[in-house]
């Protein structure tokens, strides 16, 4: 009989280090999307080119998240984007190496340059300001594989369908999250942001991400979406019953 996954114990392992980072997405995605297979990441190659073109070594946590679900854009690019190696870049001032966009353009992500030999180094956010020079890398997690975990979640939670939904919250749709669902084990963030930090939450087969400015939920299935819109009442974006 397969077993089934346990999306908050794994967690437990996945935000610990590099191997039970992988080893989470890799449930996550045969339970909630569909398994990894040998062709869903970059290849080698694909990696050495990069490296070659940068002229830099690639930490061991993003080599190992490219060669393992690089190419796996249902979890990693619904709305941001996870750049390819050949996209890879560093940043105009020369601080940090560039691996993922905001889909509008309105913040990067990135590794700061004198991290790279690290096998897990932070990583920083950057948002696009019309003050050029009011522009920083501001610390976002910790680890590289901890940020790979929250890209999954993230963009599982945007996906296209009928699965997935956003909400406008109010005080009480919050109270409702908090009484109704769990809350998972992952890290504040961004870092130094406790009180105002992303959080995470399970509630019948459904995952919800709260912001600050919305719920955002995605059920295994369309009828644990409604399950959840039940619970959290409010003005569901996509909820045409």
């Amino acid at each position: 009989m397969k077993q089934e996954f346990d999306l908050a114990a794994s967690l437990v392992g996945g935000v610990e280090g590099r191997s039970g980072a992988w080893g989470f997405i890799q449930g996550f995605a045969a339970h909630w999307a569909s398994a990894l297979e040998s062709g869903d990441g970059w290849t080698e190659a694909d990696l050495a080119a990069a490296e070659g073109r940068l002229g830099v070594r690639l930490p061991a946590a993003l080599r190992e998240a490219y060669l393992l679900f690089g190419r796996r854009r249902d979890l990693t690019s619904n709305h941001d984007v996870l750049l390819g190696p050949a996209e890879l870049y560093v940043d105009d001032a020369e601080e940090a190496l560039v691996f993922r966009h905001e889909n509008q353009g309105a913040a990067s992500w990135g590794i700061l340059l004198d991290s790279l030999q690290d096998d897990d180094p932070a990583v920083f956010i950057r948002l696009d300001l019309a003050d050029k020079t009011a522009e920083r890398w501001e610390c976002w997690l910790e680890r590289l594989s901890l940020s790979f975990v929250e890209i999954v979640l993230s963009e599982s939670v945007q996906a296209d369908g009928e699965s997935c939904d956003f909400l406008d919250p109010d005080d009480d749709s919050i109270e409702r999250l908090e009484e109704n669902c769990i809350q998972l084990p992952f890290p504040a963030y961004p870092l130094g942001e406790e009180d105002h930090a992303t959080r995470w939450f399970l509630g019948h087969d459904a995952l919800l991400r709260d912001d600050g400015m919305a719920i955002l939920a995605r059920g295994r299935t369309a009828e644990d979406l409604d399950r959840v819109r039940d619970l959290i009442p409010g003005d569901w974006l996509n909820d045409y019953r």
